[in-house]
């Protein structure tokens, strides 16, 4: 059974930093980019950052560049989302999908294969 779990949400304030996991299991994400996503309420779903399946590719969004770090675990076949100097406006769902050809420019992205449920952060003032 193919699944994708994101975990390591939660209620933090303004500044501080969460790290958020995402784990597969059924597959490996040898073959696979994965994609962090979020949604606040209200709003489009927005691409916020991929690492290539090699690990060796990352993209981030303009809104999280230089405060958010993707990284992954091949051992433990999870990708994390390291986001510090959190902001009101990241106040959102978050979900990870994974994609052979997965890509996301500007926000926008195609190509994924397989979604997690999402988990929620909250950055209070």
């Amino acid at each position: 059974d193919v699944q994708l779990q994101a975990s390591g949400g939660g209620l933090v304030q303004a500044g501080g930093s969460l790290r958020l996991s995402c784990a597969a299991s059924g597959f490996t994400f040898d073959d696979y980019n994965v994609g962090w996503f979020r949604q606040a309420h209200g709003k489009e779903r927005e691409g916020i950052s991929l690492i290539t399946s090699s690990g060796h590719g990352t993209y981030y969004s303009d809104s999280v560049k230089g405060r958010f770090a993707i990284s992954s675990d091949d051992a433990k076949n999870t990708v994390y989302l390291q986001m510090n100097s959190l902001k009101p406006e990241d106040t959102a769902v978050y979900y990870c999908a994974a994609g052979r050809r997965l890509w996301i420019v500007a926000g926008v992205a195609d190509g994924m294969e397989y979604w997690g449920k999402g988990t929620q952060v909250t950055v209070s003032s």
